[in-house]
């Protein structure tokens, strides 16, 4: 019966009369109350696995995932489907995500998607009580693992989860070493473990290799000769927008896609993409995450990614249909040197990381002690000016900042508008404005937000425009207004990084950089460019088997199709001759 009600949720909300492999063992497992680790490759349908679950059950499901494009991608997809589903994320004000928790413990919600830094929130911690949790599932589960390539701190976060509530755990990735599916079972807490792992084999995916100093002609080629909806990745915003032109002057419909663009620009670049409008979309690896095209016929790595896993996933996003298609990854000269490069950058000295910590604390005058909880609007550009130091060292010091818990960062960010007070709050009462609706407007912005006389608050625009009797064109004037006299700094709404407060400024002798765990991750760093430098300069194994067993299926057959099974027979055959 449970197993019939599963196939008619499935059909009646997504319409298909059948379920892809492991599906049906993973909803079968949740079902019964079991945590679940699942291991689906790029396309294997996670998704699914537990909204079906979740539909079935009373309650709510809790979604964490760190993506926050694909988290409103598919809050979105539920409502269309007649779902009631809502997400709170970073970048929301005060009064959205109060709303949108107070709905998900009364409004009847079935899907409450979260990023990672909001579980530790006072704010949730108090509504989460009050919710019937059905599930909680954690999406690109491989976060959680410190071994991990994308290891993030705020999901630890997610362990504390189960002292508040004894609902199942689900975890979804499609990238996980068997070392790091084990970490991970860890760190959630398995009331006993389970790993489901469906075969990575994609026996319709070809995986070619080719060495080549001319990249531009080599891709022209690709992308002539193979028909369909493509994809190439590529490092650099820079390189999408030069490479899209070049492809486009050769008669390509080509387009570029990277998270520095607005987010209008990107929505309506991939739905063109999606819809056929654009053949070749141009990208770096912010394209793609929860885009499910099922007929991408080619997926070209213009650089060499610097891990198995992230080549993997990227290069999975092709043939999802089950018809032919092609990964494609060049590699020239100049590839291992920069990864090797990469290697050195990523790892700068502990001594260099802890100064660029101090830094960036004085950067926003922010004395010992101080400053937790605060999210920071942060420029690369300007700070790297202002102590003369090198971007890529500050962007990978920070990042390692990050993955010993003292900050989260967040890049391109929708920042909401923020406004400080400037004079002290005695002597703003001696201030006097001639316009009465520059003063309406102070008085509502004292009344709602504490601490506004110490550091720029978010503000909910529409809110403060609606108390004020403005419209929010007019709100905007005003404080625009108030900030060229003085009495407020306006910082409006816009895309940056913003970097997240874990807890006050340490001390020099408290800044624990583990350096143990420093050493250890820069050893594993090493492995996996070293696997991508194996991958790209063998000539002797199946690809498909090489990407295979670093995922631990050791198993596989050779694929038959890659460049390295094709070209074997042709070995054989001039020897024979």
């Amino acid at each position: 019966m449970r197993g019939d009600r599963a196939l008619e949720i499935l059909k009646e909300y997504w319409g298909y009369d059948a379920f892809r492999p492991m599906q049906r063992e993973i909803i079968d497992a949740a079902a019964d109350g079991r945590d679940v680790l699942a291991i689906l490759p790029t396309g294997g349908g996670k998704s699914v696995c537990f909204q079906v679950p979740a539909l079935m059950k009373e309650g709510i499901a809790l979604v964490v995932t760190p993506l926050i494009a694909l988290m409103k991608d598919q809050v979105q997809n539920l409502c269309d489907r007649g779902v009631k589903a809502l997400a709170v994320y970073a970048g929301m004000s005060a009064r959205e995500v109060e709303l949108a928790l107070n709905n998900a413990v009364y409004g009847d919600f079935k899907f409450l998607y979260l990023s990672p830094e909001r579980l530790k929130t006072p704010l949730f911690n108090h509504y989460v009580r009050g919710m019937n949790v059905s599930y909680i599932v954690v999406d690109e589960a491989h976060c959680i693992s410190q071994w991990g390539y994308d290891f993030r701190p705020d999901y630890l976060e997610i362990s504390a989860l189960r002292q508040m509530t004894d609902a199942p755990v689900l975890a979804m990735t499609a990238t996980a070493t068997p070392a790091v599916a084990e970490d991970i079972m860890e760190r959630l807490g398995f009331r006993e473990k389970l790993l489901l792992k469906s075969s990575f084999e994609r026996p319709n995916l070809s995986y070619i290799v080719r060495h080549c100093e001319d990249k531009f002609g080599k891709l022209l080629q690709v992308c002539s000769s193979v028909p369909g909806t493509g994809i190439v990745y590529v490092r650099s915003r820079r390189k999408t927008e030069d490479i899209a032109s070049f492809l486009r002057s050769q008669g390509i419909g080509a387009s570029f896609y990277h998270a520095g663009l607005g987010a209008q620009t990107r929505a309506q670049r991939q739905q063109d993409w999606k819809s056929g409008k654009i053949r070749i979309m141009v990208c770096t690896n912010a394209f793609g995450m929860g885009i499910d095209k099922p007929d991408v016929r080619s997926v070209v790595h213009f650089d060499v990614p610097d891990s198995p896993e992230a080549y993997f996933q990227e290069a999975g996003r092709a043939g999802r249909d089950g018809k032919r298609s092609y990964a494609v990854l060049l590699h020239g000269s100049s590839d291992i040197r920069r990864l090797h490069q990469i290697e050195t950058l990523s790892f700068p000295p502990l001594e260099y990381v802890e100064d660029v910590y101090h830094k960036v604390h004085d950067f926003f005058g922010i004395p010992f002690g101080a400053g937790e909880g605060r999210q920071l609007k942060f420029s690369a550009d300007e700070f790297c000016r202002r102590y003369g130091l090198s971007r890529p060292s500050v962007f990978y010091a920070m990042k390692y900042i990050e993955r010993t818990g003292h900050w989260t960062m967040m890049d391109d960010m929708d920042m909401s508008t923020r406004v400080e007070i400037i004079p002290a709050r005695q002597a703003l009462y001696d201030i006097k404005v001639s316009d009465p609706v520059m003063t309406r407007v102070m008085d509502v912005l004292l009344r709602r937000y504490t601490g506004i006389f110490s550091y720029p608050v978010l503000i909910d625009e529409n809110h403060v425009a609606m108390m004020s009797g403005l419209t929010v064109p007019e709100l905007r004037q005003t404080l625009y207004r108030l900030s060229v006299e003085h009495i407020i700094r306006y910082i409006p709404a816009s895309r940056s990084t913003v970097i997240y407060l874990r807890h006050g400024r340490l001390l020099p002798k408290d800044v624990n950089l583990m350096p143990e765990r420093y050493m250890q991750l820069r050893r594993m760093m090493h492995d996996r460019i070293q696997t991508m430098v194996d991958y790209v300069t063998e000539d002797d194994e199946c690809r498909s088997r090489f990407l295979l067993r670093y995922f631990g299926q050791d198993d596989a057959p050779d694929c038959g199709t890659c460049d390295v099974c094709r070209a074997k027979p042709a070995e054989r055959k001039s020897v024979s001759r």
